[in-house]
Order: C-alpha cells, then structure tokens, then sequence
C-alpha cells in the first residue's frame, strides 16, 4: 500500500472505532483530521497522533450542521489541503422501542448518522472530482443489513448509508474515486459498554456466543479493513459492502 502523505479526514475520530481508524491511516502516514462533536477528544487524538511521529489536526464539528461541517472542511483544506481520504464514522446509536421512537428522536438519528454521511460525502467529493482521485469508507452497520431489535431508527439511518454508499459510487467510479462501506457487527468500544452499562445489551460472554469467531470485533479490526480500502491499491473495489462481523453476517 502506498505511504503517499494523502490527507484524510475521519468523522467520529475522538474515540471508538473512529479513534482507531484515525490512528492507523495516521500510522500509515496520512495527513489525518480527526473531526469528532467532542473537540476536546478530537484535540486529544490528533496530539497522541503528533507525538507517534504523525500529522494530525482537531477539529471540532456537529456533521448534523451543514454550515458547521462546511467550515470544518475548509479548516482542514486551509490546514492540510484538498481532502483526499474520508472515513465517516460519527454516529448515534442506542435503544427505543418501536412504537416509543418519537418524531425528534427519529429526525435525531436522520440527522446526524444519515444527513451527517450525506454532507461530509458533498464536501469530499467536490475535492476529488477536481483531483481525479479520491476513496471513501462509509461506517454503516450490520443493523442497516438485517435489521436490529429496538434500533428502528439506528438501522434505518444505516441502511440508508449503505444504500447512499452504493449510489455514490456508481455516479463516480468513473472519475478516479472509490467508495465502499463497512458494516461492523459488535465492535467493543465505549458505545458498546454505555449501553451495556444500560441494560440494553447483555455482557461480553454472552455476544460472543452469537459471533461464530468467539469474540467481539475491536476498532483495529475495522481499522485495518480501511487502511485498505483507502490505500491506492484499492481502486478498483467499489460500491462495496464489506462486513467485520466475525462470520455472524453473511
């Protein structure tokens, strides 16, 4: 894989699977902005970034907020230059039951886990179009390929990124760009152990036993799915979705 000094930004890179793939295109010897609603976190990421010997930045964003991420954009054009890489993780996740999902609930996770894909996926793409080379990585989730009980709303959202994904790169294969997606199944993250601290997902021992490869996913298991996808040797691969889910999604 090519070490070229791409810039790339990662949405949701303050912490979980985000954080880690922040870390390893970082390691890879990108030029990494790690956008993230915590900019504290994100300030936090690119610094451990800077002190392994890498080039990062921190910068604060609400991806729901199209006038917020078109300035987060031009910080990182304004810091780096053109974005070359992106990687959208920032998301929302949690547990309603159906009939209990109200009207700002549901325009909630619209809003940041599709909307948020949406305008991130504009300003990107306006950068590589002009560049003739670009790749994307789509977070979506094994929610948005079958279905999760009580994530009405989660797996909606990421069903549409999937479909979005698919959309996208069919209209711009042809121009030097890739897009893919990865649906992770149960990734151990602190979104994972905040809603099992809630009671809305049983313990460790217990997921295992649904998850044919015997243990939860990390963030360096999708991490290192990107730092492919995002390489230049992943050109032809696109429209994809390409699951880290330990065998439990076929």
């Amino acid at each position: 894989m090519s070490t070229a000094n791409r810039v790339a930004v990662v949405t949701g890179g303050g912490s979980g699977i985000g954080q880690a793939i922040a870390t390893q295109l970082g390691r890879d010897g990108r030029r990494v902005a790690v956008l993230d609603l915590n900019g504290e976190a994100a300030d936090k990421v690119a610094s451990a970034l800077q002190a392994d010997g890498g080039t990062a930045h921190g910068v604060r964003v609400d991806v729901s907020d199209p006038d917020a991420v078109a300035r987060a954009f031009e910080t990182v054009r304004q810091t780096f230059g053109p974005v070359e890489i992106l990687v959208t993780s920032a998301a929302i996740a949690g547990f309603t039951r159906f009939d209990k999902i109200t009207f700002e609930e549901w325009n909630r996770y619209l809003a940041v886990n599709l909307t948020g894909t949406f305008l991130c996926l504009q300003e990107a793409l306006s950068d590589m179009a002009a560049a003739k080379w670009g790749r994307i990585v789509t977070i979506s989730s094994a929610a948005g390929q079958q279905g999760a009980v009580g994530q009405g709303h989660y797996s909606a959202t990421k069903g549409g990124v999937i479909a979005l994904t698919k959309t996208v790169a069919r209209e711009y294969a042809s121009r030097g760009i890739s897009i893919n997606t990865v649906p992770p199944f149960v990734i151990d993250s602190p979104m994972l152990r905040e809603q099992q601290l809630a009671k809305k997902l049983p313990p460790a021992e217990v997921l295992r036993k649904a998850i044919p490869a015997g243990r939860l996913g990390t963030g360096e298991d999708v991490a290192a799915l990107c730092a492919f996808l995002c390489s230049d040797a992943a050109g032809y691969v696109a429209g994809q979705v390409i699951g880290v889910n330990g065998g439990a999604v076929l």
